[in-house]
Order: C-alpha cells, then structure tokens, then sequence
C-alpha cells in the first residue's frame, strides 16, 4: 500500500500574517453585522407564538369540497364521524405539545361547536400585525363565517398589544372575499403579499386589505395538475425569513412565474421550487415560526417526506424541520399551516389589564 505525504503547508511571511491580523477584526464585524441583520429578519418575519383550535366535531366541510381540490370526501374514509373527531383532537394536541416542546408558544383554545367543521383552521379568519392590529377577513362559505371568535380576540387582548381590530368581514356580504393568510402569504419584511387568485382570494379584496396593511399585492393565478385554481395561496407557498416554498410549476404563466421567483430573489430568500404532486402532499403548507433555539419550519409529516435529499437540506440551512404528524386533518383540505395563526403582536409588557376594544360585528 502506497502512503502519501501530506501537501507542504503554506508558509506565512509576516506581511501576510499583518494583514490577516488586520483584516480579522473587520471579517468579525461584517460576520456579527450579517447575523444581527439575519437575526431581525427572523424576527420580524417569524413568529414567537401561534393560536391553534381543537376541534371536538371535526368534519371536512361540504360547503368547501367544490373549489378545494385537497379535500377528501368523508365517505372515501374508512372511519365514523366520532372517530375522524377523535383523531383530529390528538392530532392537534400532539402538534401543539410539539411545538411547545421546540420553544413556541401555543395558544390552544377548544372548539365545542358542531357547526364549524373548519374551525381547526384559524388563520383564514384573522391574522395579527407587529403595529398591534387584528385584521378579521370576509369569507367564502357561510358555514365558515361563524368561526370568529370574540374569545379568541380577548386572549389575545389578555396577552398582548392590541391596538385595533379591523373588521372587513362585511364585505362578504357583497361577496367580496379574502381568506386571511390562507389567501395571503406574506412578506413581513418587505411588505409584501404574494397571492394566488380563486374564488378565496377577490382581486378587490385584495387590494383593499394590502392597502389597509401596507402591503404590495403580487397576484398570480395558481392552478393543480388537472387545471383547477388553487384555492388557498398558502397550500402552494410558504415565506420564511432566509427561504421561500414555492410551487412555481403549479403558476402556467411564464411572466407571472418569473415575477414571483424574481421577487423572492431579490428579496434575499433561496427559492425552493415544489413540484405540482408535492404540493398535493401538503408541502408547500408551511410556516417557520421562532422556537428556543433558532427558526423551526412547522410542516406536516406527509409534506416533509414528499421532499427531495436536496430540498430537504436547503431548508435545514435555514431552520430546523419540524414535521408533524395530521392526516386526518389533511382530510379537509389543509395541513399544518393552515392550523396555526401566526401572533405577530406586541407582547404585554409587564403585563397589564387588557384594554377592551370595540369589535365590529357582522349583521
């Protein structure tokens, strides 16, 4: 067996060894100015806490079945109605148990009610902003409208900074909708929101909540493999601090595919592209929150293993996978994003008597 010598190592003149002893001090400052600089970007676009729903009757929701291609027709499972609810109450409950678990805090509230086979799904009703408003969103089915809750708006007056809820559910009325940050995926640093048009998602709609927020709308249409629209942008698109989910293939126009990959560029994030049949495994439903050690991405088990070696290690530069585990509620239609309203308000501090704010009412 031959052994080979090491390589000669490099000789280091004392010109070379003062300028290295130079510019050490600067590379330390640029490396500490590059992490803070990526540290505040986490922080503005992750958040710290989430609210979670419980159902205690979950369903998938008929009333939805028509323009949610995702969705699984209750009499293709193999299972009761008491048992399908009995799985969904564990599968949140160990979702949420995980995410405390990683450092996130869960605001876990029950849902009781048998009128509100969504109600698992939070965050298309409301969204929450670093400036203290509470947005309340119009919907599309009129069994999903009675999924705003007044307790779940004084828990989160009981626990942060609330400033002001605005309401734009009346213009469901007129059959205006926008479904919250199912319809909307946003770039909270660079004030942008990315959006996939449906029946979910009205173009004016849009435009007039990104006004209220602050937002630029960057508006696309999304469709699946047998050329339905998607109906949520979220189950096709997840913007996390340092990398964007983005089912590119499943947006037919070459323009409006190459606009949106642009600006997720540009804005600094390393695009991974999905696949039209991962999306239909939930992969694209994600949403990378602040836990105790750094950035985790909430993703279901099922979007996780659909994911290629490569996707999976460009997202674990970033932050740390945390698949889990909700088939059943993958039933109605969504997956792990679509259960967790991100808490993007000012905590309390110190804690105080939570200032009640008049919340508008649909009629």
């Amino acid at each position: 067996m031959t052994t080979l010598a090491p390589p000669p190592r490099a000789s280091s003149s004392p010109a070379t060894a003062a300028v290295t002893s130079a510019a050490s001090p600067a590379l330390r400052a640029s490396s500490r100015t590059r992490s803070a600089h990526e540290e505040a970007r986490t922080t503005v676009q992750s958040p710290t806490a989430v609210v979670m729903v419980r159902p205690h009757h979950f369903t998938p929701n008929p009333q939805t079945a028509a323009d949610n291609a995702f969705q699984t027709d209750p009499a293709d499972v193999d299972a009761t109605r008491v048992e399908l609810a009995a799985r969904a109450f564990d599968e949140v409950t160990r979702a949420a148990e995980a995410l405390r678990a990683a450092g996130v805090t869960v605001h876990l509230v029950d849902d009781e009610r048998t009128d509100r086979p969504d109600g698992v799904f939070p965050n298309n009703w409301f969204s929450t902003h670093a400036d203290g408003r509470v947005v309340l969103y119009p919907m599309h089915s009129p069994n999903r409208r009675n999924e705003r809750r007044e307790d779940v708006i004084d828990l989160l007056r009981e626990r942060h900074l609330v400033t002001e809820v605005l309401d734009r559910s009346p213009l469901e009325r007129r059959g205006i909708v926008v479904e919250g940050t199912g319809a909307l995926v946003l770039d909270h640093v660079g004030r942008v929101a990315y959006v996939a048009l449906s029946h979910r998602a009205d173009r004016a709609a849009v435009a007039l909540v990104c006004s209220d927020l602050g937002h630029e709308p960057v508006t696309f249409t999304a469709t699946d493999a047998t050329g339905v629209p998607i109906y949520h942008t979220n189950v096709m698109m997840s913007v996390a601090s340092r990398f964007a989910l983005v089912g590119l293939e499943s947006i037919e126009s070459t323009s409006e595919r190459r606009r949106v990959a642009e600006r997720l560029s540009a804005s600094g994030r390393e695009v991974v592209a999905l696949t039209r049949a991962q999306l239909g495994e939930f992969a694209g439903n994600a949403l990378e929150l602040r836990g105790a050690d750094g950035p985790v991405l909430a993703i279901s088990a099922r979007g996780w293993a659909s994911l290629t070696t490569a996707q999976r290690r460009a997202i674990s530069r970033h932050a740390r996978p945390l698949p889990l585990e909700v088939p059943t509620i993958e039933l109605a239609g969504g997956s792990v994003r679509c259960m967790l309203a991100g808490v993007h308000l000012p905590p309390l501090s110190p804690p105080h008597p939570a200032t009640r704010l008049p919340l508008q009412t649909p009629r």
